[in-house]
């Protein structure tokens, strides 16, 4: 049964963010899943699954049955079942329910991930894993000048605002170790976003958004709550508009690319 109540601590992203995000995360290579152990699983939970992108890895690396749990219904309508609507830090599930809980991107946006982890191992009948990536260690390549820079001052305005540990995905094994646990392995995999000609629909659209301005826009609450001032902001927006022309532009001429690396972490303890 479902709690009554789900809370919303954690952070929210529409199905759009979680698609652009995480699309192809695990196409090249799913090495860094090794010390999962899927193999000698036959239940296994992805708590905070969003979209379900890890719920498919996990299905199509093991034999398992794969529960895919969120607190957000509309992203869980589009995972296939089973599924389960649910509280990270209250899960509905009884002591040694799974032989595995693993979530993808879910503790950095959780106010006290230590909680999350401990009620991860209460459900675990034998290992509790996390994919977290470190936000603030992204990095941008792209054949338009400013925008390596420009990326790199916006996504620190932002993560200035943020009030959760961005950079959490480094140091994992801290929060598992304080939740009780025993780190088996740490190993990083590098997420690569690639932009490049020809260009798709998700694509171009990301380009009109940066000369529209529109992005930073969506961010600015966000921004603002960190020490940003409002000038501030509106200087970086009209760069960040200029910027996306000459994106758009390249993109005219088949020229532009661009590439994104995220470092991730994953982080694999033994209840």
């Amino acid at each position: 049964m479902l709690p009554s109540r789900v809370h919303s601590l954690v952070r929210r992203f529409s199905a759009e963010y979680l698609n652009s995000t995480r699309s192809g995360m695990w196409a090249d290579s799913r090495d860094a899943l090794a010390d999962l152990a899927l193999g000698d699983c036959d239940r296994v939970l992805d708590v905070g699954c969003g979209t379900g992108e890890l719920t498919r890895v996990l299905r199509e690396e093991s034999d398992a049955e794969v529960v895919a749990l969120d607190a957000d219904a509309t992203l869980l309508a589009s995972v296939p079942g089973p599924t389960v609507r649910g509280d990270a830090t209250r899960l509905p599930f009884g002591a040694d329910s799974f032989d595995l809980v693993v979530c993808q991107a879910l503790l950095i946006n959780l106010p006290d991930p230590v909680a999350a982890v401990r009620e991860f191992a209460r459900v675990a009948g034998d290992r509790v894993a996390a994919v977290e990536p470190n936000n603030g260690a992204v990095t941008v390549q792209s054949t338009v000048d400013s925008e390596p820079r420009l990326a790199r001052r916006a996504r620190s305005f932002f993560l200035d605002g943020v009030d959760t540990d961005v950079e959490l995905g480094a140091d994992a094994a801290g929060v598992f170790e304080a939740a009780g646990l025993e780190v088996v392995s740490t190993r990083r995999y590098d997420q690569e976003l690639t932009v490049e000609p020809p260009y798709g629909e998700r694509a171009v659209r990301a380009a009109r958004r940066k000369a529209t301005g529109e992005g930073l826009a969506t961010d600015r609450e966000t921004i603002l709550a960190g020490e940003t001032t409002p000038e501030e902001y509106d200087a970086l927006r009209e760069q960040w508009r200029e910027m996306g022309r000459a994106v758009v532009e390249q993109m005219g001429t088949g020229d532009y690319e661009r590439r994104e690396t995220v470092p991730f972490f994953v982080t694999v303890s033994r209840v």
